[in-house]
């Protein structure tokens, strides 16, 4: 399970559509619907929010209205929380500069050998590790819950 903090405008396709998954599969793990993935350490960050579910139905909606700008449908009635303004500005998690730093390396690693095309228009464009739209960045090294650390 991948639940990037990177902004999904970044991911390309197979990335896309993968993190769309995995995050149904995170609210479904926070929802109690699945025995499966339920200590998956991706997942801490969520439950230490006040409202996990809310903050996975952030997630899920900014992933969706990325998909939605390249012309993609997925279905936002698979999400448990409405888009409200709640679900946009109470769920927002702190992300570190270094975990970003870090899942920037690992999205240029994979598109390097799956989406050539589409990490090199991201390194012409300049733009650097944007956070999703849930996260708020702050200085610090990668998150202890990535495995890779």
């Amino acid at each position: 399970m991948r639940l990037w903090s990177l902004d999904p405008a970044l991911l390309d396709r197979q990335g896309l559509t993968a993190c769309w998954r995995e995050a149904l599969l995170a609210q479904a793990v926070l929802l109690g619907r699945t025995r499966g993935y339920t200590a998956h350490p991706q997942l801490d960050r969520f439950r230490e929010h006040p409202d996990p579910v809310t903050a996975v139905g952030a997630y899920l909606h900014a992933v969706r209205d990325a998909a939605t700008r390249r012309g993609y449908r997925f279905d936002a009635a698979r999400i448990d929380r409405p888009l409200d303004e709640v679900t946009r500005s109470a769920a927002r998690i702190p992300v570190t500069t270094g975990q970003l730093d870090h899942e920037w390396e690992h999205l240029l690693g994979k598109l390097a050998a799956r989406s050539p095309e589409h990490r090199a228009r991201l390194l012409a464009s300049g733009t650097g590790p944007a956070a999703h739209p849930l996260f708020v960045v702050v200085p610090g090294d990668v998150a202890g819950w990535e495995r890779a650390a």
